[in-house]
């Protein structure tokens, strides 16, 4: 993969590099097969992994310098998705909760008390956000939430509840959608709220998926759930501006961080399907010599660099913080699309052993199936692709 990337019309920094192979000896160190492998199966979070990993200073690649970061890098954070996505989700999804969910969302959107307060935790890897956006009704069309919000003195009251919210056992705030006014607004009385999961009023119950296991997804009821009006995400100028918050241009990073772990993911059954190939012998030779299967590798091989081609240059435009909607939502639509079917020909050269849970390539297809589902559907892609560039109606 290496001289792939490094023969790409796009020139990478010199840093990704260092990183991508900085990522990987951790991998080996700290995420081994077999670990990975307990974790998905025992659908548990490995702090203690995140904290190593978190010593790395990876956690602050979308934190600015002074609230201790390294600067915002979209690349730098995507390559450590797809890096971390190729052992185990268990570890990505989290940094994804921390850099992104959290660090990204705060610094766009949070108050200046807020920035101070969260930025430097979120660079050191202490705080975790999960997102609680949809509800049992409400999964594309988010401006219609339910869960509500009233102001009783210097409290909020929430009440409601949200569904598929990933991380909510294991992070340290809820990033809630709520709605602070009138159902009939939609788009103008809608707040962001911080909600401590530990805090009274809160219920979770475990939703059972079939993959993307560590930071498993839940439902999470709110009955009489109270938290200070400073929980307001950009406090007293948040109020009643969640909508905006949710459609910034995180909205476009969040798409991106979707297609990097499908490429991590695509990335790992590939090279171990190459790898099987290479020695797995039928009629006297390895399958590698076989026409059909030299023929579906080179198409897999052929697929991810395109699929890598369109991340990294996706990842450069958001570097440059410009509304890159059409761009973003093109790459989650192709990567995911891509991943999806080069991991699926990957478990068809292992046969009936890539059908087994002793092989990764049984967890890869699990886990790249929600990959076209998550961050946006294909199908809503294609829509604001087609409205986005002006498609008659």
């Amino acid at each position: 993969m290496r001289a792939l990337v490094r023969s790409m019309t796009i020139e990478l920094p010199s840093h990704i590099d260092q990183l991508r192979d900085t990522l990987r000896r951790f991998a080996e160190r700290h995420m081994p097969r077999r670990e990975a492998a307990r974790w998905d199966k025992e659908n548990t979070f490995p702090r203690n992994v995140f904290e190593e990993l978190a010593a790395l200073g990876v956690m602050g690649s979308t934190i600015p310098e002074e609230f201790g970061g390294t600067g915002r890098d979209i690349l730098a954070t995507l390559v450590t998705i797809e890096e971390l996505s190729r052992r185990s989700l268990a570890i990505s999804v989290p940094y994804i909760m921390c850099a992104c969910y959290a660090g990204m969302n705060i610094l766009e959107c949070g108050s200046e008390r807020q920035k101070a307060d969260f930025l430097p935790r979120i660079a050191a890897g202490k705080l975790i956000f999960a997102y609680g956006w949809t509800e049992a009704d409400t999964g594309a069309d988010l401006a219609s939430v339910k869960t509500t919000g009233r102001i009783e003195g210097d409290e909020l009251v929430i009440n409601g509840s949200k569904r598929f919210c990933s991380g909510s056992e294991i992070c340290d705030y809820i990033y809630a959608l709520i709605r602070t006014g009138e159902q009939g607004e939609r788009y103008k009385n809608l707040s962001i709220v911080l909600i401590p999961p530990d805090s009274p009023g809160v219920e979770i119950q475990p939703i059972e998926s079939m993959g993307m296991k560590g930071a498993r997804t839940t439902d999470v009821s709110f009955t009489d759930v109270r938290v200070p009006l400073e929980n307001i995400v950009g406090e007293q100028d948040g109020f009643n501006r969640g909508w905006g918050m949710i459609t910034s241009s995180g909205l476009d990073v969040e798409k991106l961080e979707v297609a990097a772990i499908a490429l991590g993911i695509a990335e790992a059954a590939c090279d171990d399907a190459w790898e099987y190939s290479e020695t797995r012998k039928q009629f006297g030779a390895t399958i590698s010599t076989f026409q059909s299967i030299r023929h579906q590798l080179a198409e897999m091989k052929t697929q991810l660099h395109v699929a890598r081609l369109a991340t990294y240059h996706a990842a450069m435009l958001s570097d440059r913080e410009a509304p890159r909607r059409v761009e973003t939502s093109m790459t989650k639509l192709f990567v995911t699309e891509a991943a999806k079917k080069v991991v699926l020909d990957a478990q068809s050269i292992f046969g009936a052993y890539g059908y087994v849970r002793d092989f990764d390539i049984e967890r890869n297809v699990r886990d790249v199936l929600l990959m076209p589902i998550i961050g946006g559907s294909s199908a809503v892609q294609r829509n604001n692709i087609a409205n986005w560039l002006g498609l008659a109606r």
